[in-house]
């Protein structure tokens, strides 16, 4: 029995808020070599479709626009306030230490910091300061930059704003290559891009933005991952492959070129996420199970007799392959603490009575363990009350934000004045999500689509975990939710194609708008005009915010107008 034959009575799925979902199938154009005679039907054809790769520059222009509108917004004014804010008093501080030292450094007190989280964002941070100087009056360092010497601020800030600027470009392409459209593409980039929330991470030396760039960037591998292997199935087929064989001779065939070389970068991406901060953790079975569905989805499109059997066989080699890179990933980024003797836990002999091992090759890794098992007791025994902690529940809701900065001095032209850079989603965004989600699910059931289940499964991986641990009473921040806000995002965007209803793929990149007096072409300019009229009211929302994202002074009437839930925000 043939793929052919296997395939014939299948039926495409129902409509996806950009085309057809085929059975959950079915993306942008059909980027499918042509059948060579093999008789390969449309249906496969249609559901082995994958994105256009071809170079767009009409798209690429569209994407640098949004990309220089997130840029303007994180650059202009980034070493303002002066000093250390909210956490920067830490991350700043044990960056430099890792660039001049190879690990977090107290130098006020000449040793090593113990910190509770891995180094890799400390050093994408100490980056900055290395190009553009770094300054500590605490521990009386001034040291200028090797680029150039800037505002120390400017120096400690600027990874986070090149990252956060960085994930809005990620989100455009991953959204393109998902919708399969520019336009929607670029909405999900602007509205990341005006997001509040973002903002300030991108503005701040934290390591949140660090995350949600890794993070996101690991989803993107992996959608190219699923393009890629529904390329190789389909050339196997116009090749006269049939799937029904049993073993090798019913499968693409093998070699290098043909290795899942983006789910390897995927496991590499997770490693630096991990690295950043543990709770990325919570993404690595998420994204291993849409690596199982999607290639359980391609061998039922193809016509594999066992689909689940077969890619269980084929795949689960490769997901421990990305797995060990996530692992080699995360230990290579302790470099500094394995190489040197100056890091805390590092050495037995620094620490008596600690359970610690001065045997050499294993020696270290065993300390590093207990390092790691120290740092897992203080997160998990982190009650202490904080003024701004919040619960998970209250996240999307913007019940609590934290408050990086706050000052009444200065002269605003007002009898008081205000200055505050506060961690609030723009929240006519933030409100829509909770609405989007249940709009997300209800159109990714009814339509089978794959999207709406990535979308969901990554935002659940984002925010379900912490739920757990609010059981506990752990004390936790809103920017806890950093990770799950680009997926967010793509719920909104997700709902904005279905208002907008396009045609279904003509066959190339984009999907073809319908002309005037075509069937849908009334529905789909209102919904035009209802998208466009939302992301312009995300956009004033931002606009009105704006100063108390940046920190800029305001007359306190203006200020505390500001303050919509005044019980909750100040």
């Amino acid at each position: 029995m043939t793929s052919a034959s296997t395939a014939q009575s299948a039926s495409a799925g129902p409509a996806g808020p950009d085309g057809p979902a085929d059975d959950g199938s079915a993306e942008a154009s059909a980027a499918v070599p042509p059948a060579g005679g093999s008789g390969v039907p449309g249906v496969v054809r249609r559901r082995l479709a994958t994105v256009e790769a071809r170079l767009d520059g009409w798209s690429w222009l569209a994407t640098g626009a949004v990309v220089l509108i997130a840029g303007i917004l994180r650059f202009v004014g980034l070493s303002g306030p002066g000093g250390k804010i909210f956490d920067e008093v830490y991350y700043a501080r044990d960056a430099y230490g890792l660039i001049d030292r190879g690990v977090e450094w107290n130098y006020k007190d000449g040793n090593a910091s113990y910190v509770v989280h891995p180094p890799l964002g400390k050093w994408l941070i100490g980056l900055g300061e290395w190009a553009f100087g770094y300054q500590d009056a605490e521990g009386r360092i001034s040291v200028p930059g090797h680029l150039v010497t800037t505002a120390p601020e400017f120096g400690w800030r600027f990874s986070a704003a090149v990252v956060g600027t960085l994930s809005v470009l990620l989100l455009i392409r991953i959204g393109r290559r998902l919708f399969r459209s520019t336009a929607l593409g670029c909405a999900a980039g602007l509205l990341l891009a005006l997001d509040g929330f973002h903002l300030v991470l991108s503005r701040t030396a934290l390591l949140d933005i660090f995350l949600l760039f890794f993070v996101l960037a690991a989803f993107g591998a992996l959608v190219l991952d699923r393009d890629a292997r529904r390329r190789r199935w389909a050339r196997a087929l116009d090749a006269g492959l049939d799937p029904a064989q049993p073993g090798r001779a019913g499968r693409p065939a093998g070699g290098w070129r043909s290795w899942p070389w983006w789910r390897l970068a995927a496991g590499v991406l997770l490693g630096c996420a991990c690295a950043v901060k543990w709770s990325a953790l919570y993404f690595v079975p998420a994204f291993a199970l849409l690596v199982l569905f999607w290639e359980v989805g391609v061998r039922r499109s193809a016509g594999v007799r066992r689909p689940w059997r077969d890619t269980l066989l084929d795949e689960t080699p490769w997901l421990v392959a990305a797995g060990g890179l996530l692992l080699v990933t995360y230990v290579a980024t302790w470099s500094g603490w394995l190489l040197g003797d100056e890091g805390y836990y590092r050495l037995a002999t620094n620490y008596p009575g600690a359970p610690l091992s001065d045997a050499p090759v294993v020696g270290p890794l065993i300390n590093l363990f207990e390092y790691h098992k120290a740092a897992y007791g203080f997160h998990t025994g982190l009650e202490t009350p904080h003024k701004y902690q919040s619960w998970p529940w209250q996240w999307l809701l913007l019940g609590r934000p934290v408050a990086f900065y706050w000052t009444g001095e200065g002269a605003c032209g007002a009898p008081s004045c205000a200055s505050e850079i506060l961690l609030l989603g723009t929240p006519l965004l933030w409100w829509s999500f909770l609405p989007a989600l249940v709009g997300l699910a209800w159109l990714g059931a009814a339509r089978r689509d794959w999207r709406a289940g990535a979308i969901l499964l990554s935002v659940a991986a984002g925010l379900l975990p912490w739920f757990w641990f609010a059981l506990d009473g752990r004390t936790m921040f809103s920017f806890y939710a950093a990770p799950a806000l680009p997926f967010l995002v793509l719920a909104v965007v997700y709902v904005l194609g279905a208002i907008v209803s396009p045609a279904p793929a003509a066959g190339a990149g984009e999907a073809r708008a319908p002309a005037v007096g075509d069937a849908g072409y009334d529905r789909r300019l209102i919904g035009g005009v209802v998208v466009g009229a939302y992301v312009l009211l995300v956009a004033l929302c931002f606009a009105y915010f704006y100063p108390i994202f940046v920190g800029q002074l305001l007359p306190y009437a203006d200020w505390s107008a500001r303050m919509w839930l005044d019980g909750r925000w100040i």
